[in-house]
């Protein structure tokens, strides 16, 4: 298989990716659009003209891409021209797509442990790593990334090292939480990293939480359209239900803005019932009337 070689101007564009802070993960994917933008020109994409990125948008439209790939590319085009081409003006010819807002999956208490009680083993490897996902509301990729140090049992915290957008956080530890990754700690004496994968010396990945979570939402029959992810919707949904203030759910999520915290307030069930509607009082004014037309 031959390696792919690196023409200067990708090289450029990684260079420029690299001053700018992005991660790893975030320049491949921008070197993909870049790539697939490349293949439907046929040529160097650097050469593009305002009409040829019009066409493309429209291929992409006609091929059915959806909203989130589509503003993904777009993206990555607008690095790429306004960067690294410095061909600013090519920006007023991308549009980007509405993309439709629907609620998070969100699972009942019950359900959730269900899922914990049902987790693939044998030992409690799996169950400790979905409970914290769900009692921490850590991303798959922060809690498979988590070391032995990051649980801080004295201060009843655990520490989130450069999680998305590279940023650190504390997040709480419940003593239930605690005394599970106590029995997982005495039952299979990791060292490093918190939950080690095959070789020992790396952690376990994304994928194999995933299919573990898969697994466990299976075993204990519940059928909701659900990821991983929905344990950190259910953390945060449950914590507004309890009535904890939405700016501390933003910190212990790790969100950059309110408004993404917010989302939550819509499939807060609990919130949402027992909220007395404005036409309770209506009601009592209308059944005030009719006492004094009776007297």
């Amino acid at each position: 298989m031959t390696e792919e070689r690196t023409t200067p101007l990708r090289q450029r564009m990684i260079e420029d990716m690299r001053i700018r802070g992005m991660g790893e993960k975030a320049q491949q994917a921008h070197i993909r659009a870049v790539k697939g933008f490349a293949s439907f020109l046929c040529r160097s994409p650097d050469t593009a003209t305002s009409e040829e990125l019009r066409a493309y948008q429209l291929h992409m439209t006609d091929a059915g891409v959806t909203p989130s790939t589509f503003n993904a590319r777009i993206v990555a085009l607008r690095f790429f021209f306004g960067m690294t081409c410095g061909r600013e003006e090519m920006k007023r010819f991308m549009q980007f797509r509405t993309e439709p807002r629907r609620l998070p999956v969100v699972f009942s208490i019950e359900e959730v442990s269900d899922i914990l009680m049902a987790a693939p083993g044998p030992g409690l490897k799996y169950r400790a790593a979905l409970s914290i996902s769900y009692g921490a509301g850590l991303r798959s990729a922060e809690v498979c990334n988590l070391r032995i140090g990051d649980i801080d049992s004295d201060r009843m915290l655990i520490h989130v090292e450069q999680g998305k957008g590279k940023k650190d956080r504390k997040v709480m530890l419940s003593p239930g939480l605690l005394d599970l990754l106590r029995q997982y700690w005495r039952e299979t004496r990791p060292d490093g990293w918190l939950f080690p994968g095959l070789p020992r010396v790396s952690p376990i990945s994304p994928r194999q939480l995933s299919r573990a979570f898969t697994s466990a939402k299976n075993m204990a029959g519940i059928k909701k359209a659900a990821t991983l992810h929905t344990l950190r919707h259910s953390f945060a949904t449950h914590l507004l239900e309890a009535n904890t203030d939405v700016r501390v759910i933003q910190v212990l999520l790790g969100h950059a803005k309110l408004s993404t915290t917010a989302q939550y307030t819509h499939v807060a069930t609990k919130t949402i019932r027992d909220t007395v509607s404005p036409y309770e009082m209506l009601t009592k004014l209308q059944h005030r009337t009719v006492q004094r037309s009776l007297e």
